[in-house]
């Protein structure tokens, strides 16, 4: 009955794998921007001018040397201090307040979202939204990179909660993610290194303060074992360590310190479980 199941399952993600490659890049194009504007009406974004630019220019550092360098790749920061990050077909990548706030270095923002722009890549975020309705899209991502969905206790608070925290990514997904967002980083000169890096940090809070990065760990499944896979994969790479690759920068951390002087983040708007904002 086990192994049975298990064909199931498997014949089930081929089958959104493979509805994901009948969608043509243009109708990708199109479904990005129409879920982009749906989620930009639910999700609180930072607007300011240098924050976007410094974080739009490292993206687009990264997106433009990948194999799908045509698409109109657009970088957006929430303001939420969730440590969080997710992408929509067609490129758009949004960067929780939060994650640039925690990350300890350059390359840690990068090989994260170096990670974002290989779902893309890979089509994931496509297979993604086919699993879900998409007219609901922005209230799962507001479910997603805040806390709007979420009790004091943790707890899911409403029935769309369960939906948002149906939004992540397979373990496969993942590790294909990963090695995308290697080599990624590693075509802008940025040492790789961050990604497994930022990931172990997680961890490490996680035995601690479990509830600050609850809302990474909802939607994108880690464990040691996938730490340990990525830096396999690093330290394959040939002429690894090379310090010629880019770690950190005084221009990140002038921008970390910007973020840190904006107004805290709104509190989040709790959707009622009809599923609409009050």
């Amino acid at each position: 009955m086990r192994t049975q199941r298990r064909r199931c399952l498997l014949s089930m993600a081929a089958v959104v794998s493979l509805l994901a490659c009948s969608v043509s890049q243009d109708q990708e194009r199109e479904m990005g921007r129409e879920d982009a504007a749906r989620v930009d009406s639910q999700v609180p974004l930072v607007h300011d001018t240098v924050i976007e630019a410094f974080v739009a220019n490292l993206g687009r550092s990264m997106a433009a040397k990948t194999s799908r360098a045509d698409l109109d790749w657009r970088f957006s920061v929430v303001n939420s201090p969730e440590v969080n990050a997710f992408a929509l077909p067609g490129g758009f990548i949004y960067v929780n307040r939060g994650l640039i706030e925690q990350a300890d270095r350059l390359d840690e923002l990068a090989g994260v979202m170096g990670h974002e722009i290989g779902h893309v890549v890979r089509r994931h975020s496509v297979e993604q939204l086919q699993k879900r309705q998409r007219g609901g899209l922005g209230l799962v991502m507001l479910c997603t990179l805040t806390r709007a969905c979420w009790t004091i206790n943790g707890r899911v608070a409403i029935r769309v909660g369960a939906n948002a925290l149906a939004a992540h990514y397979s373990q496969h997904d993942e590790a294909q993610a990963d090695s995308e967002g290697v080599a990624n980083t590693l075509r802008a000169e940025i040492d790789p290194e961050g990604l497994p890096s930022f990931f172990q940090k997680l961890l490490d809070t996680q035995k601690t303060q479990p509830s600050a990065v609850e809302a990474f760990f909802s939607t994108h499944p880690t464990d040691a074992s996938r730490v340990a896979a990525t830096r396999v994969q690093i330290a394959a790479l040939p002429h690894y360590p090379d310090p010629s690759l880019v770690r950190d920068s005084p221009e990140f951390h002038r921008i970390q310190n910007r973020i840190r002087a904006l107004p805290p983040p709104p509190p989040p708007q709790q959707p009622t479980a009809a599923g609409h904002s009050p």
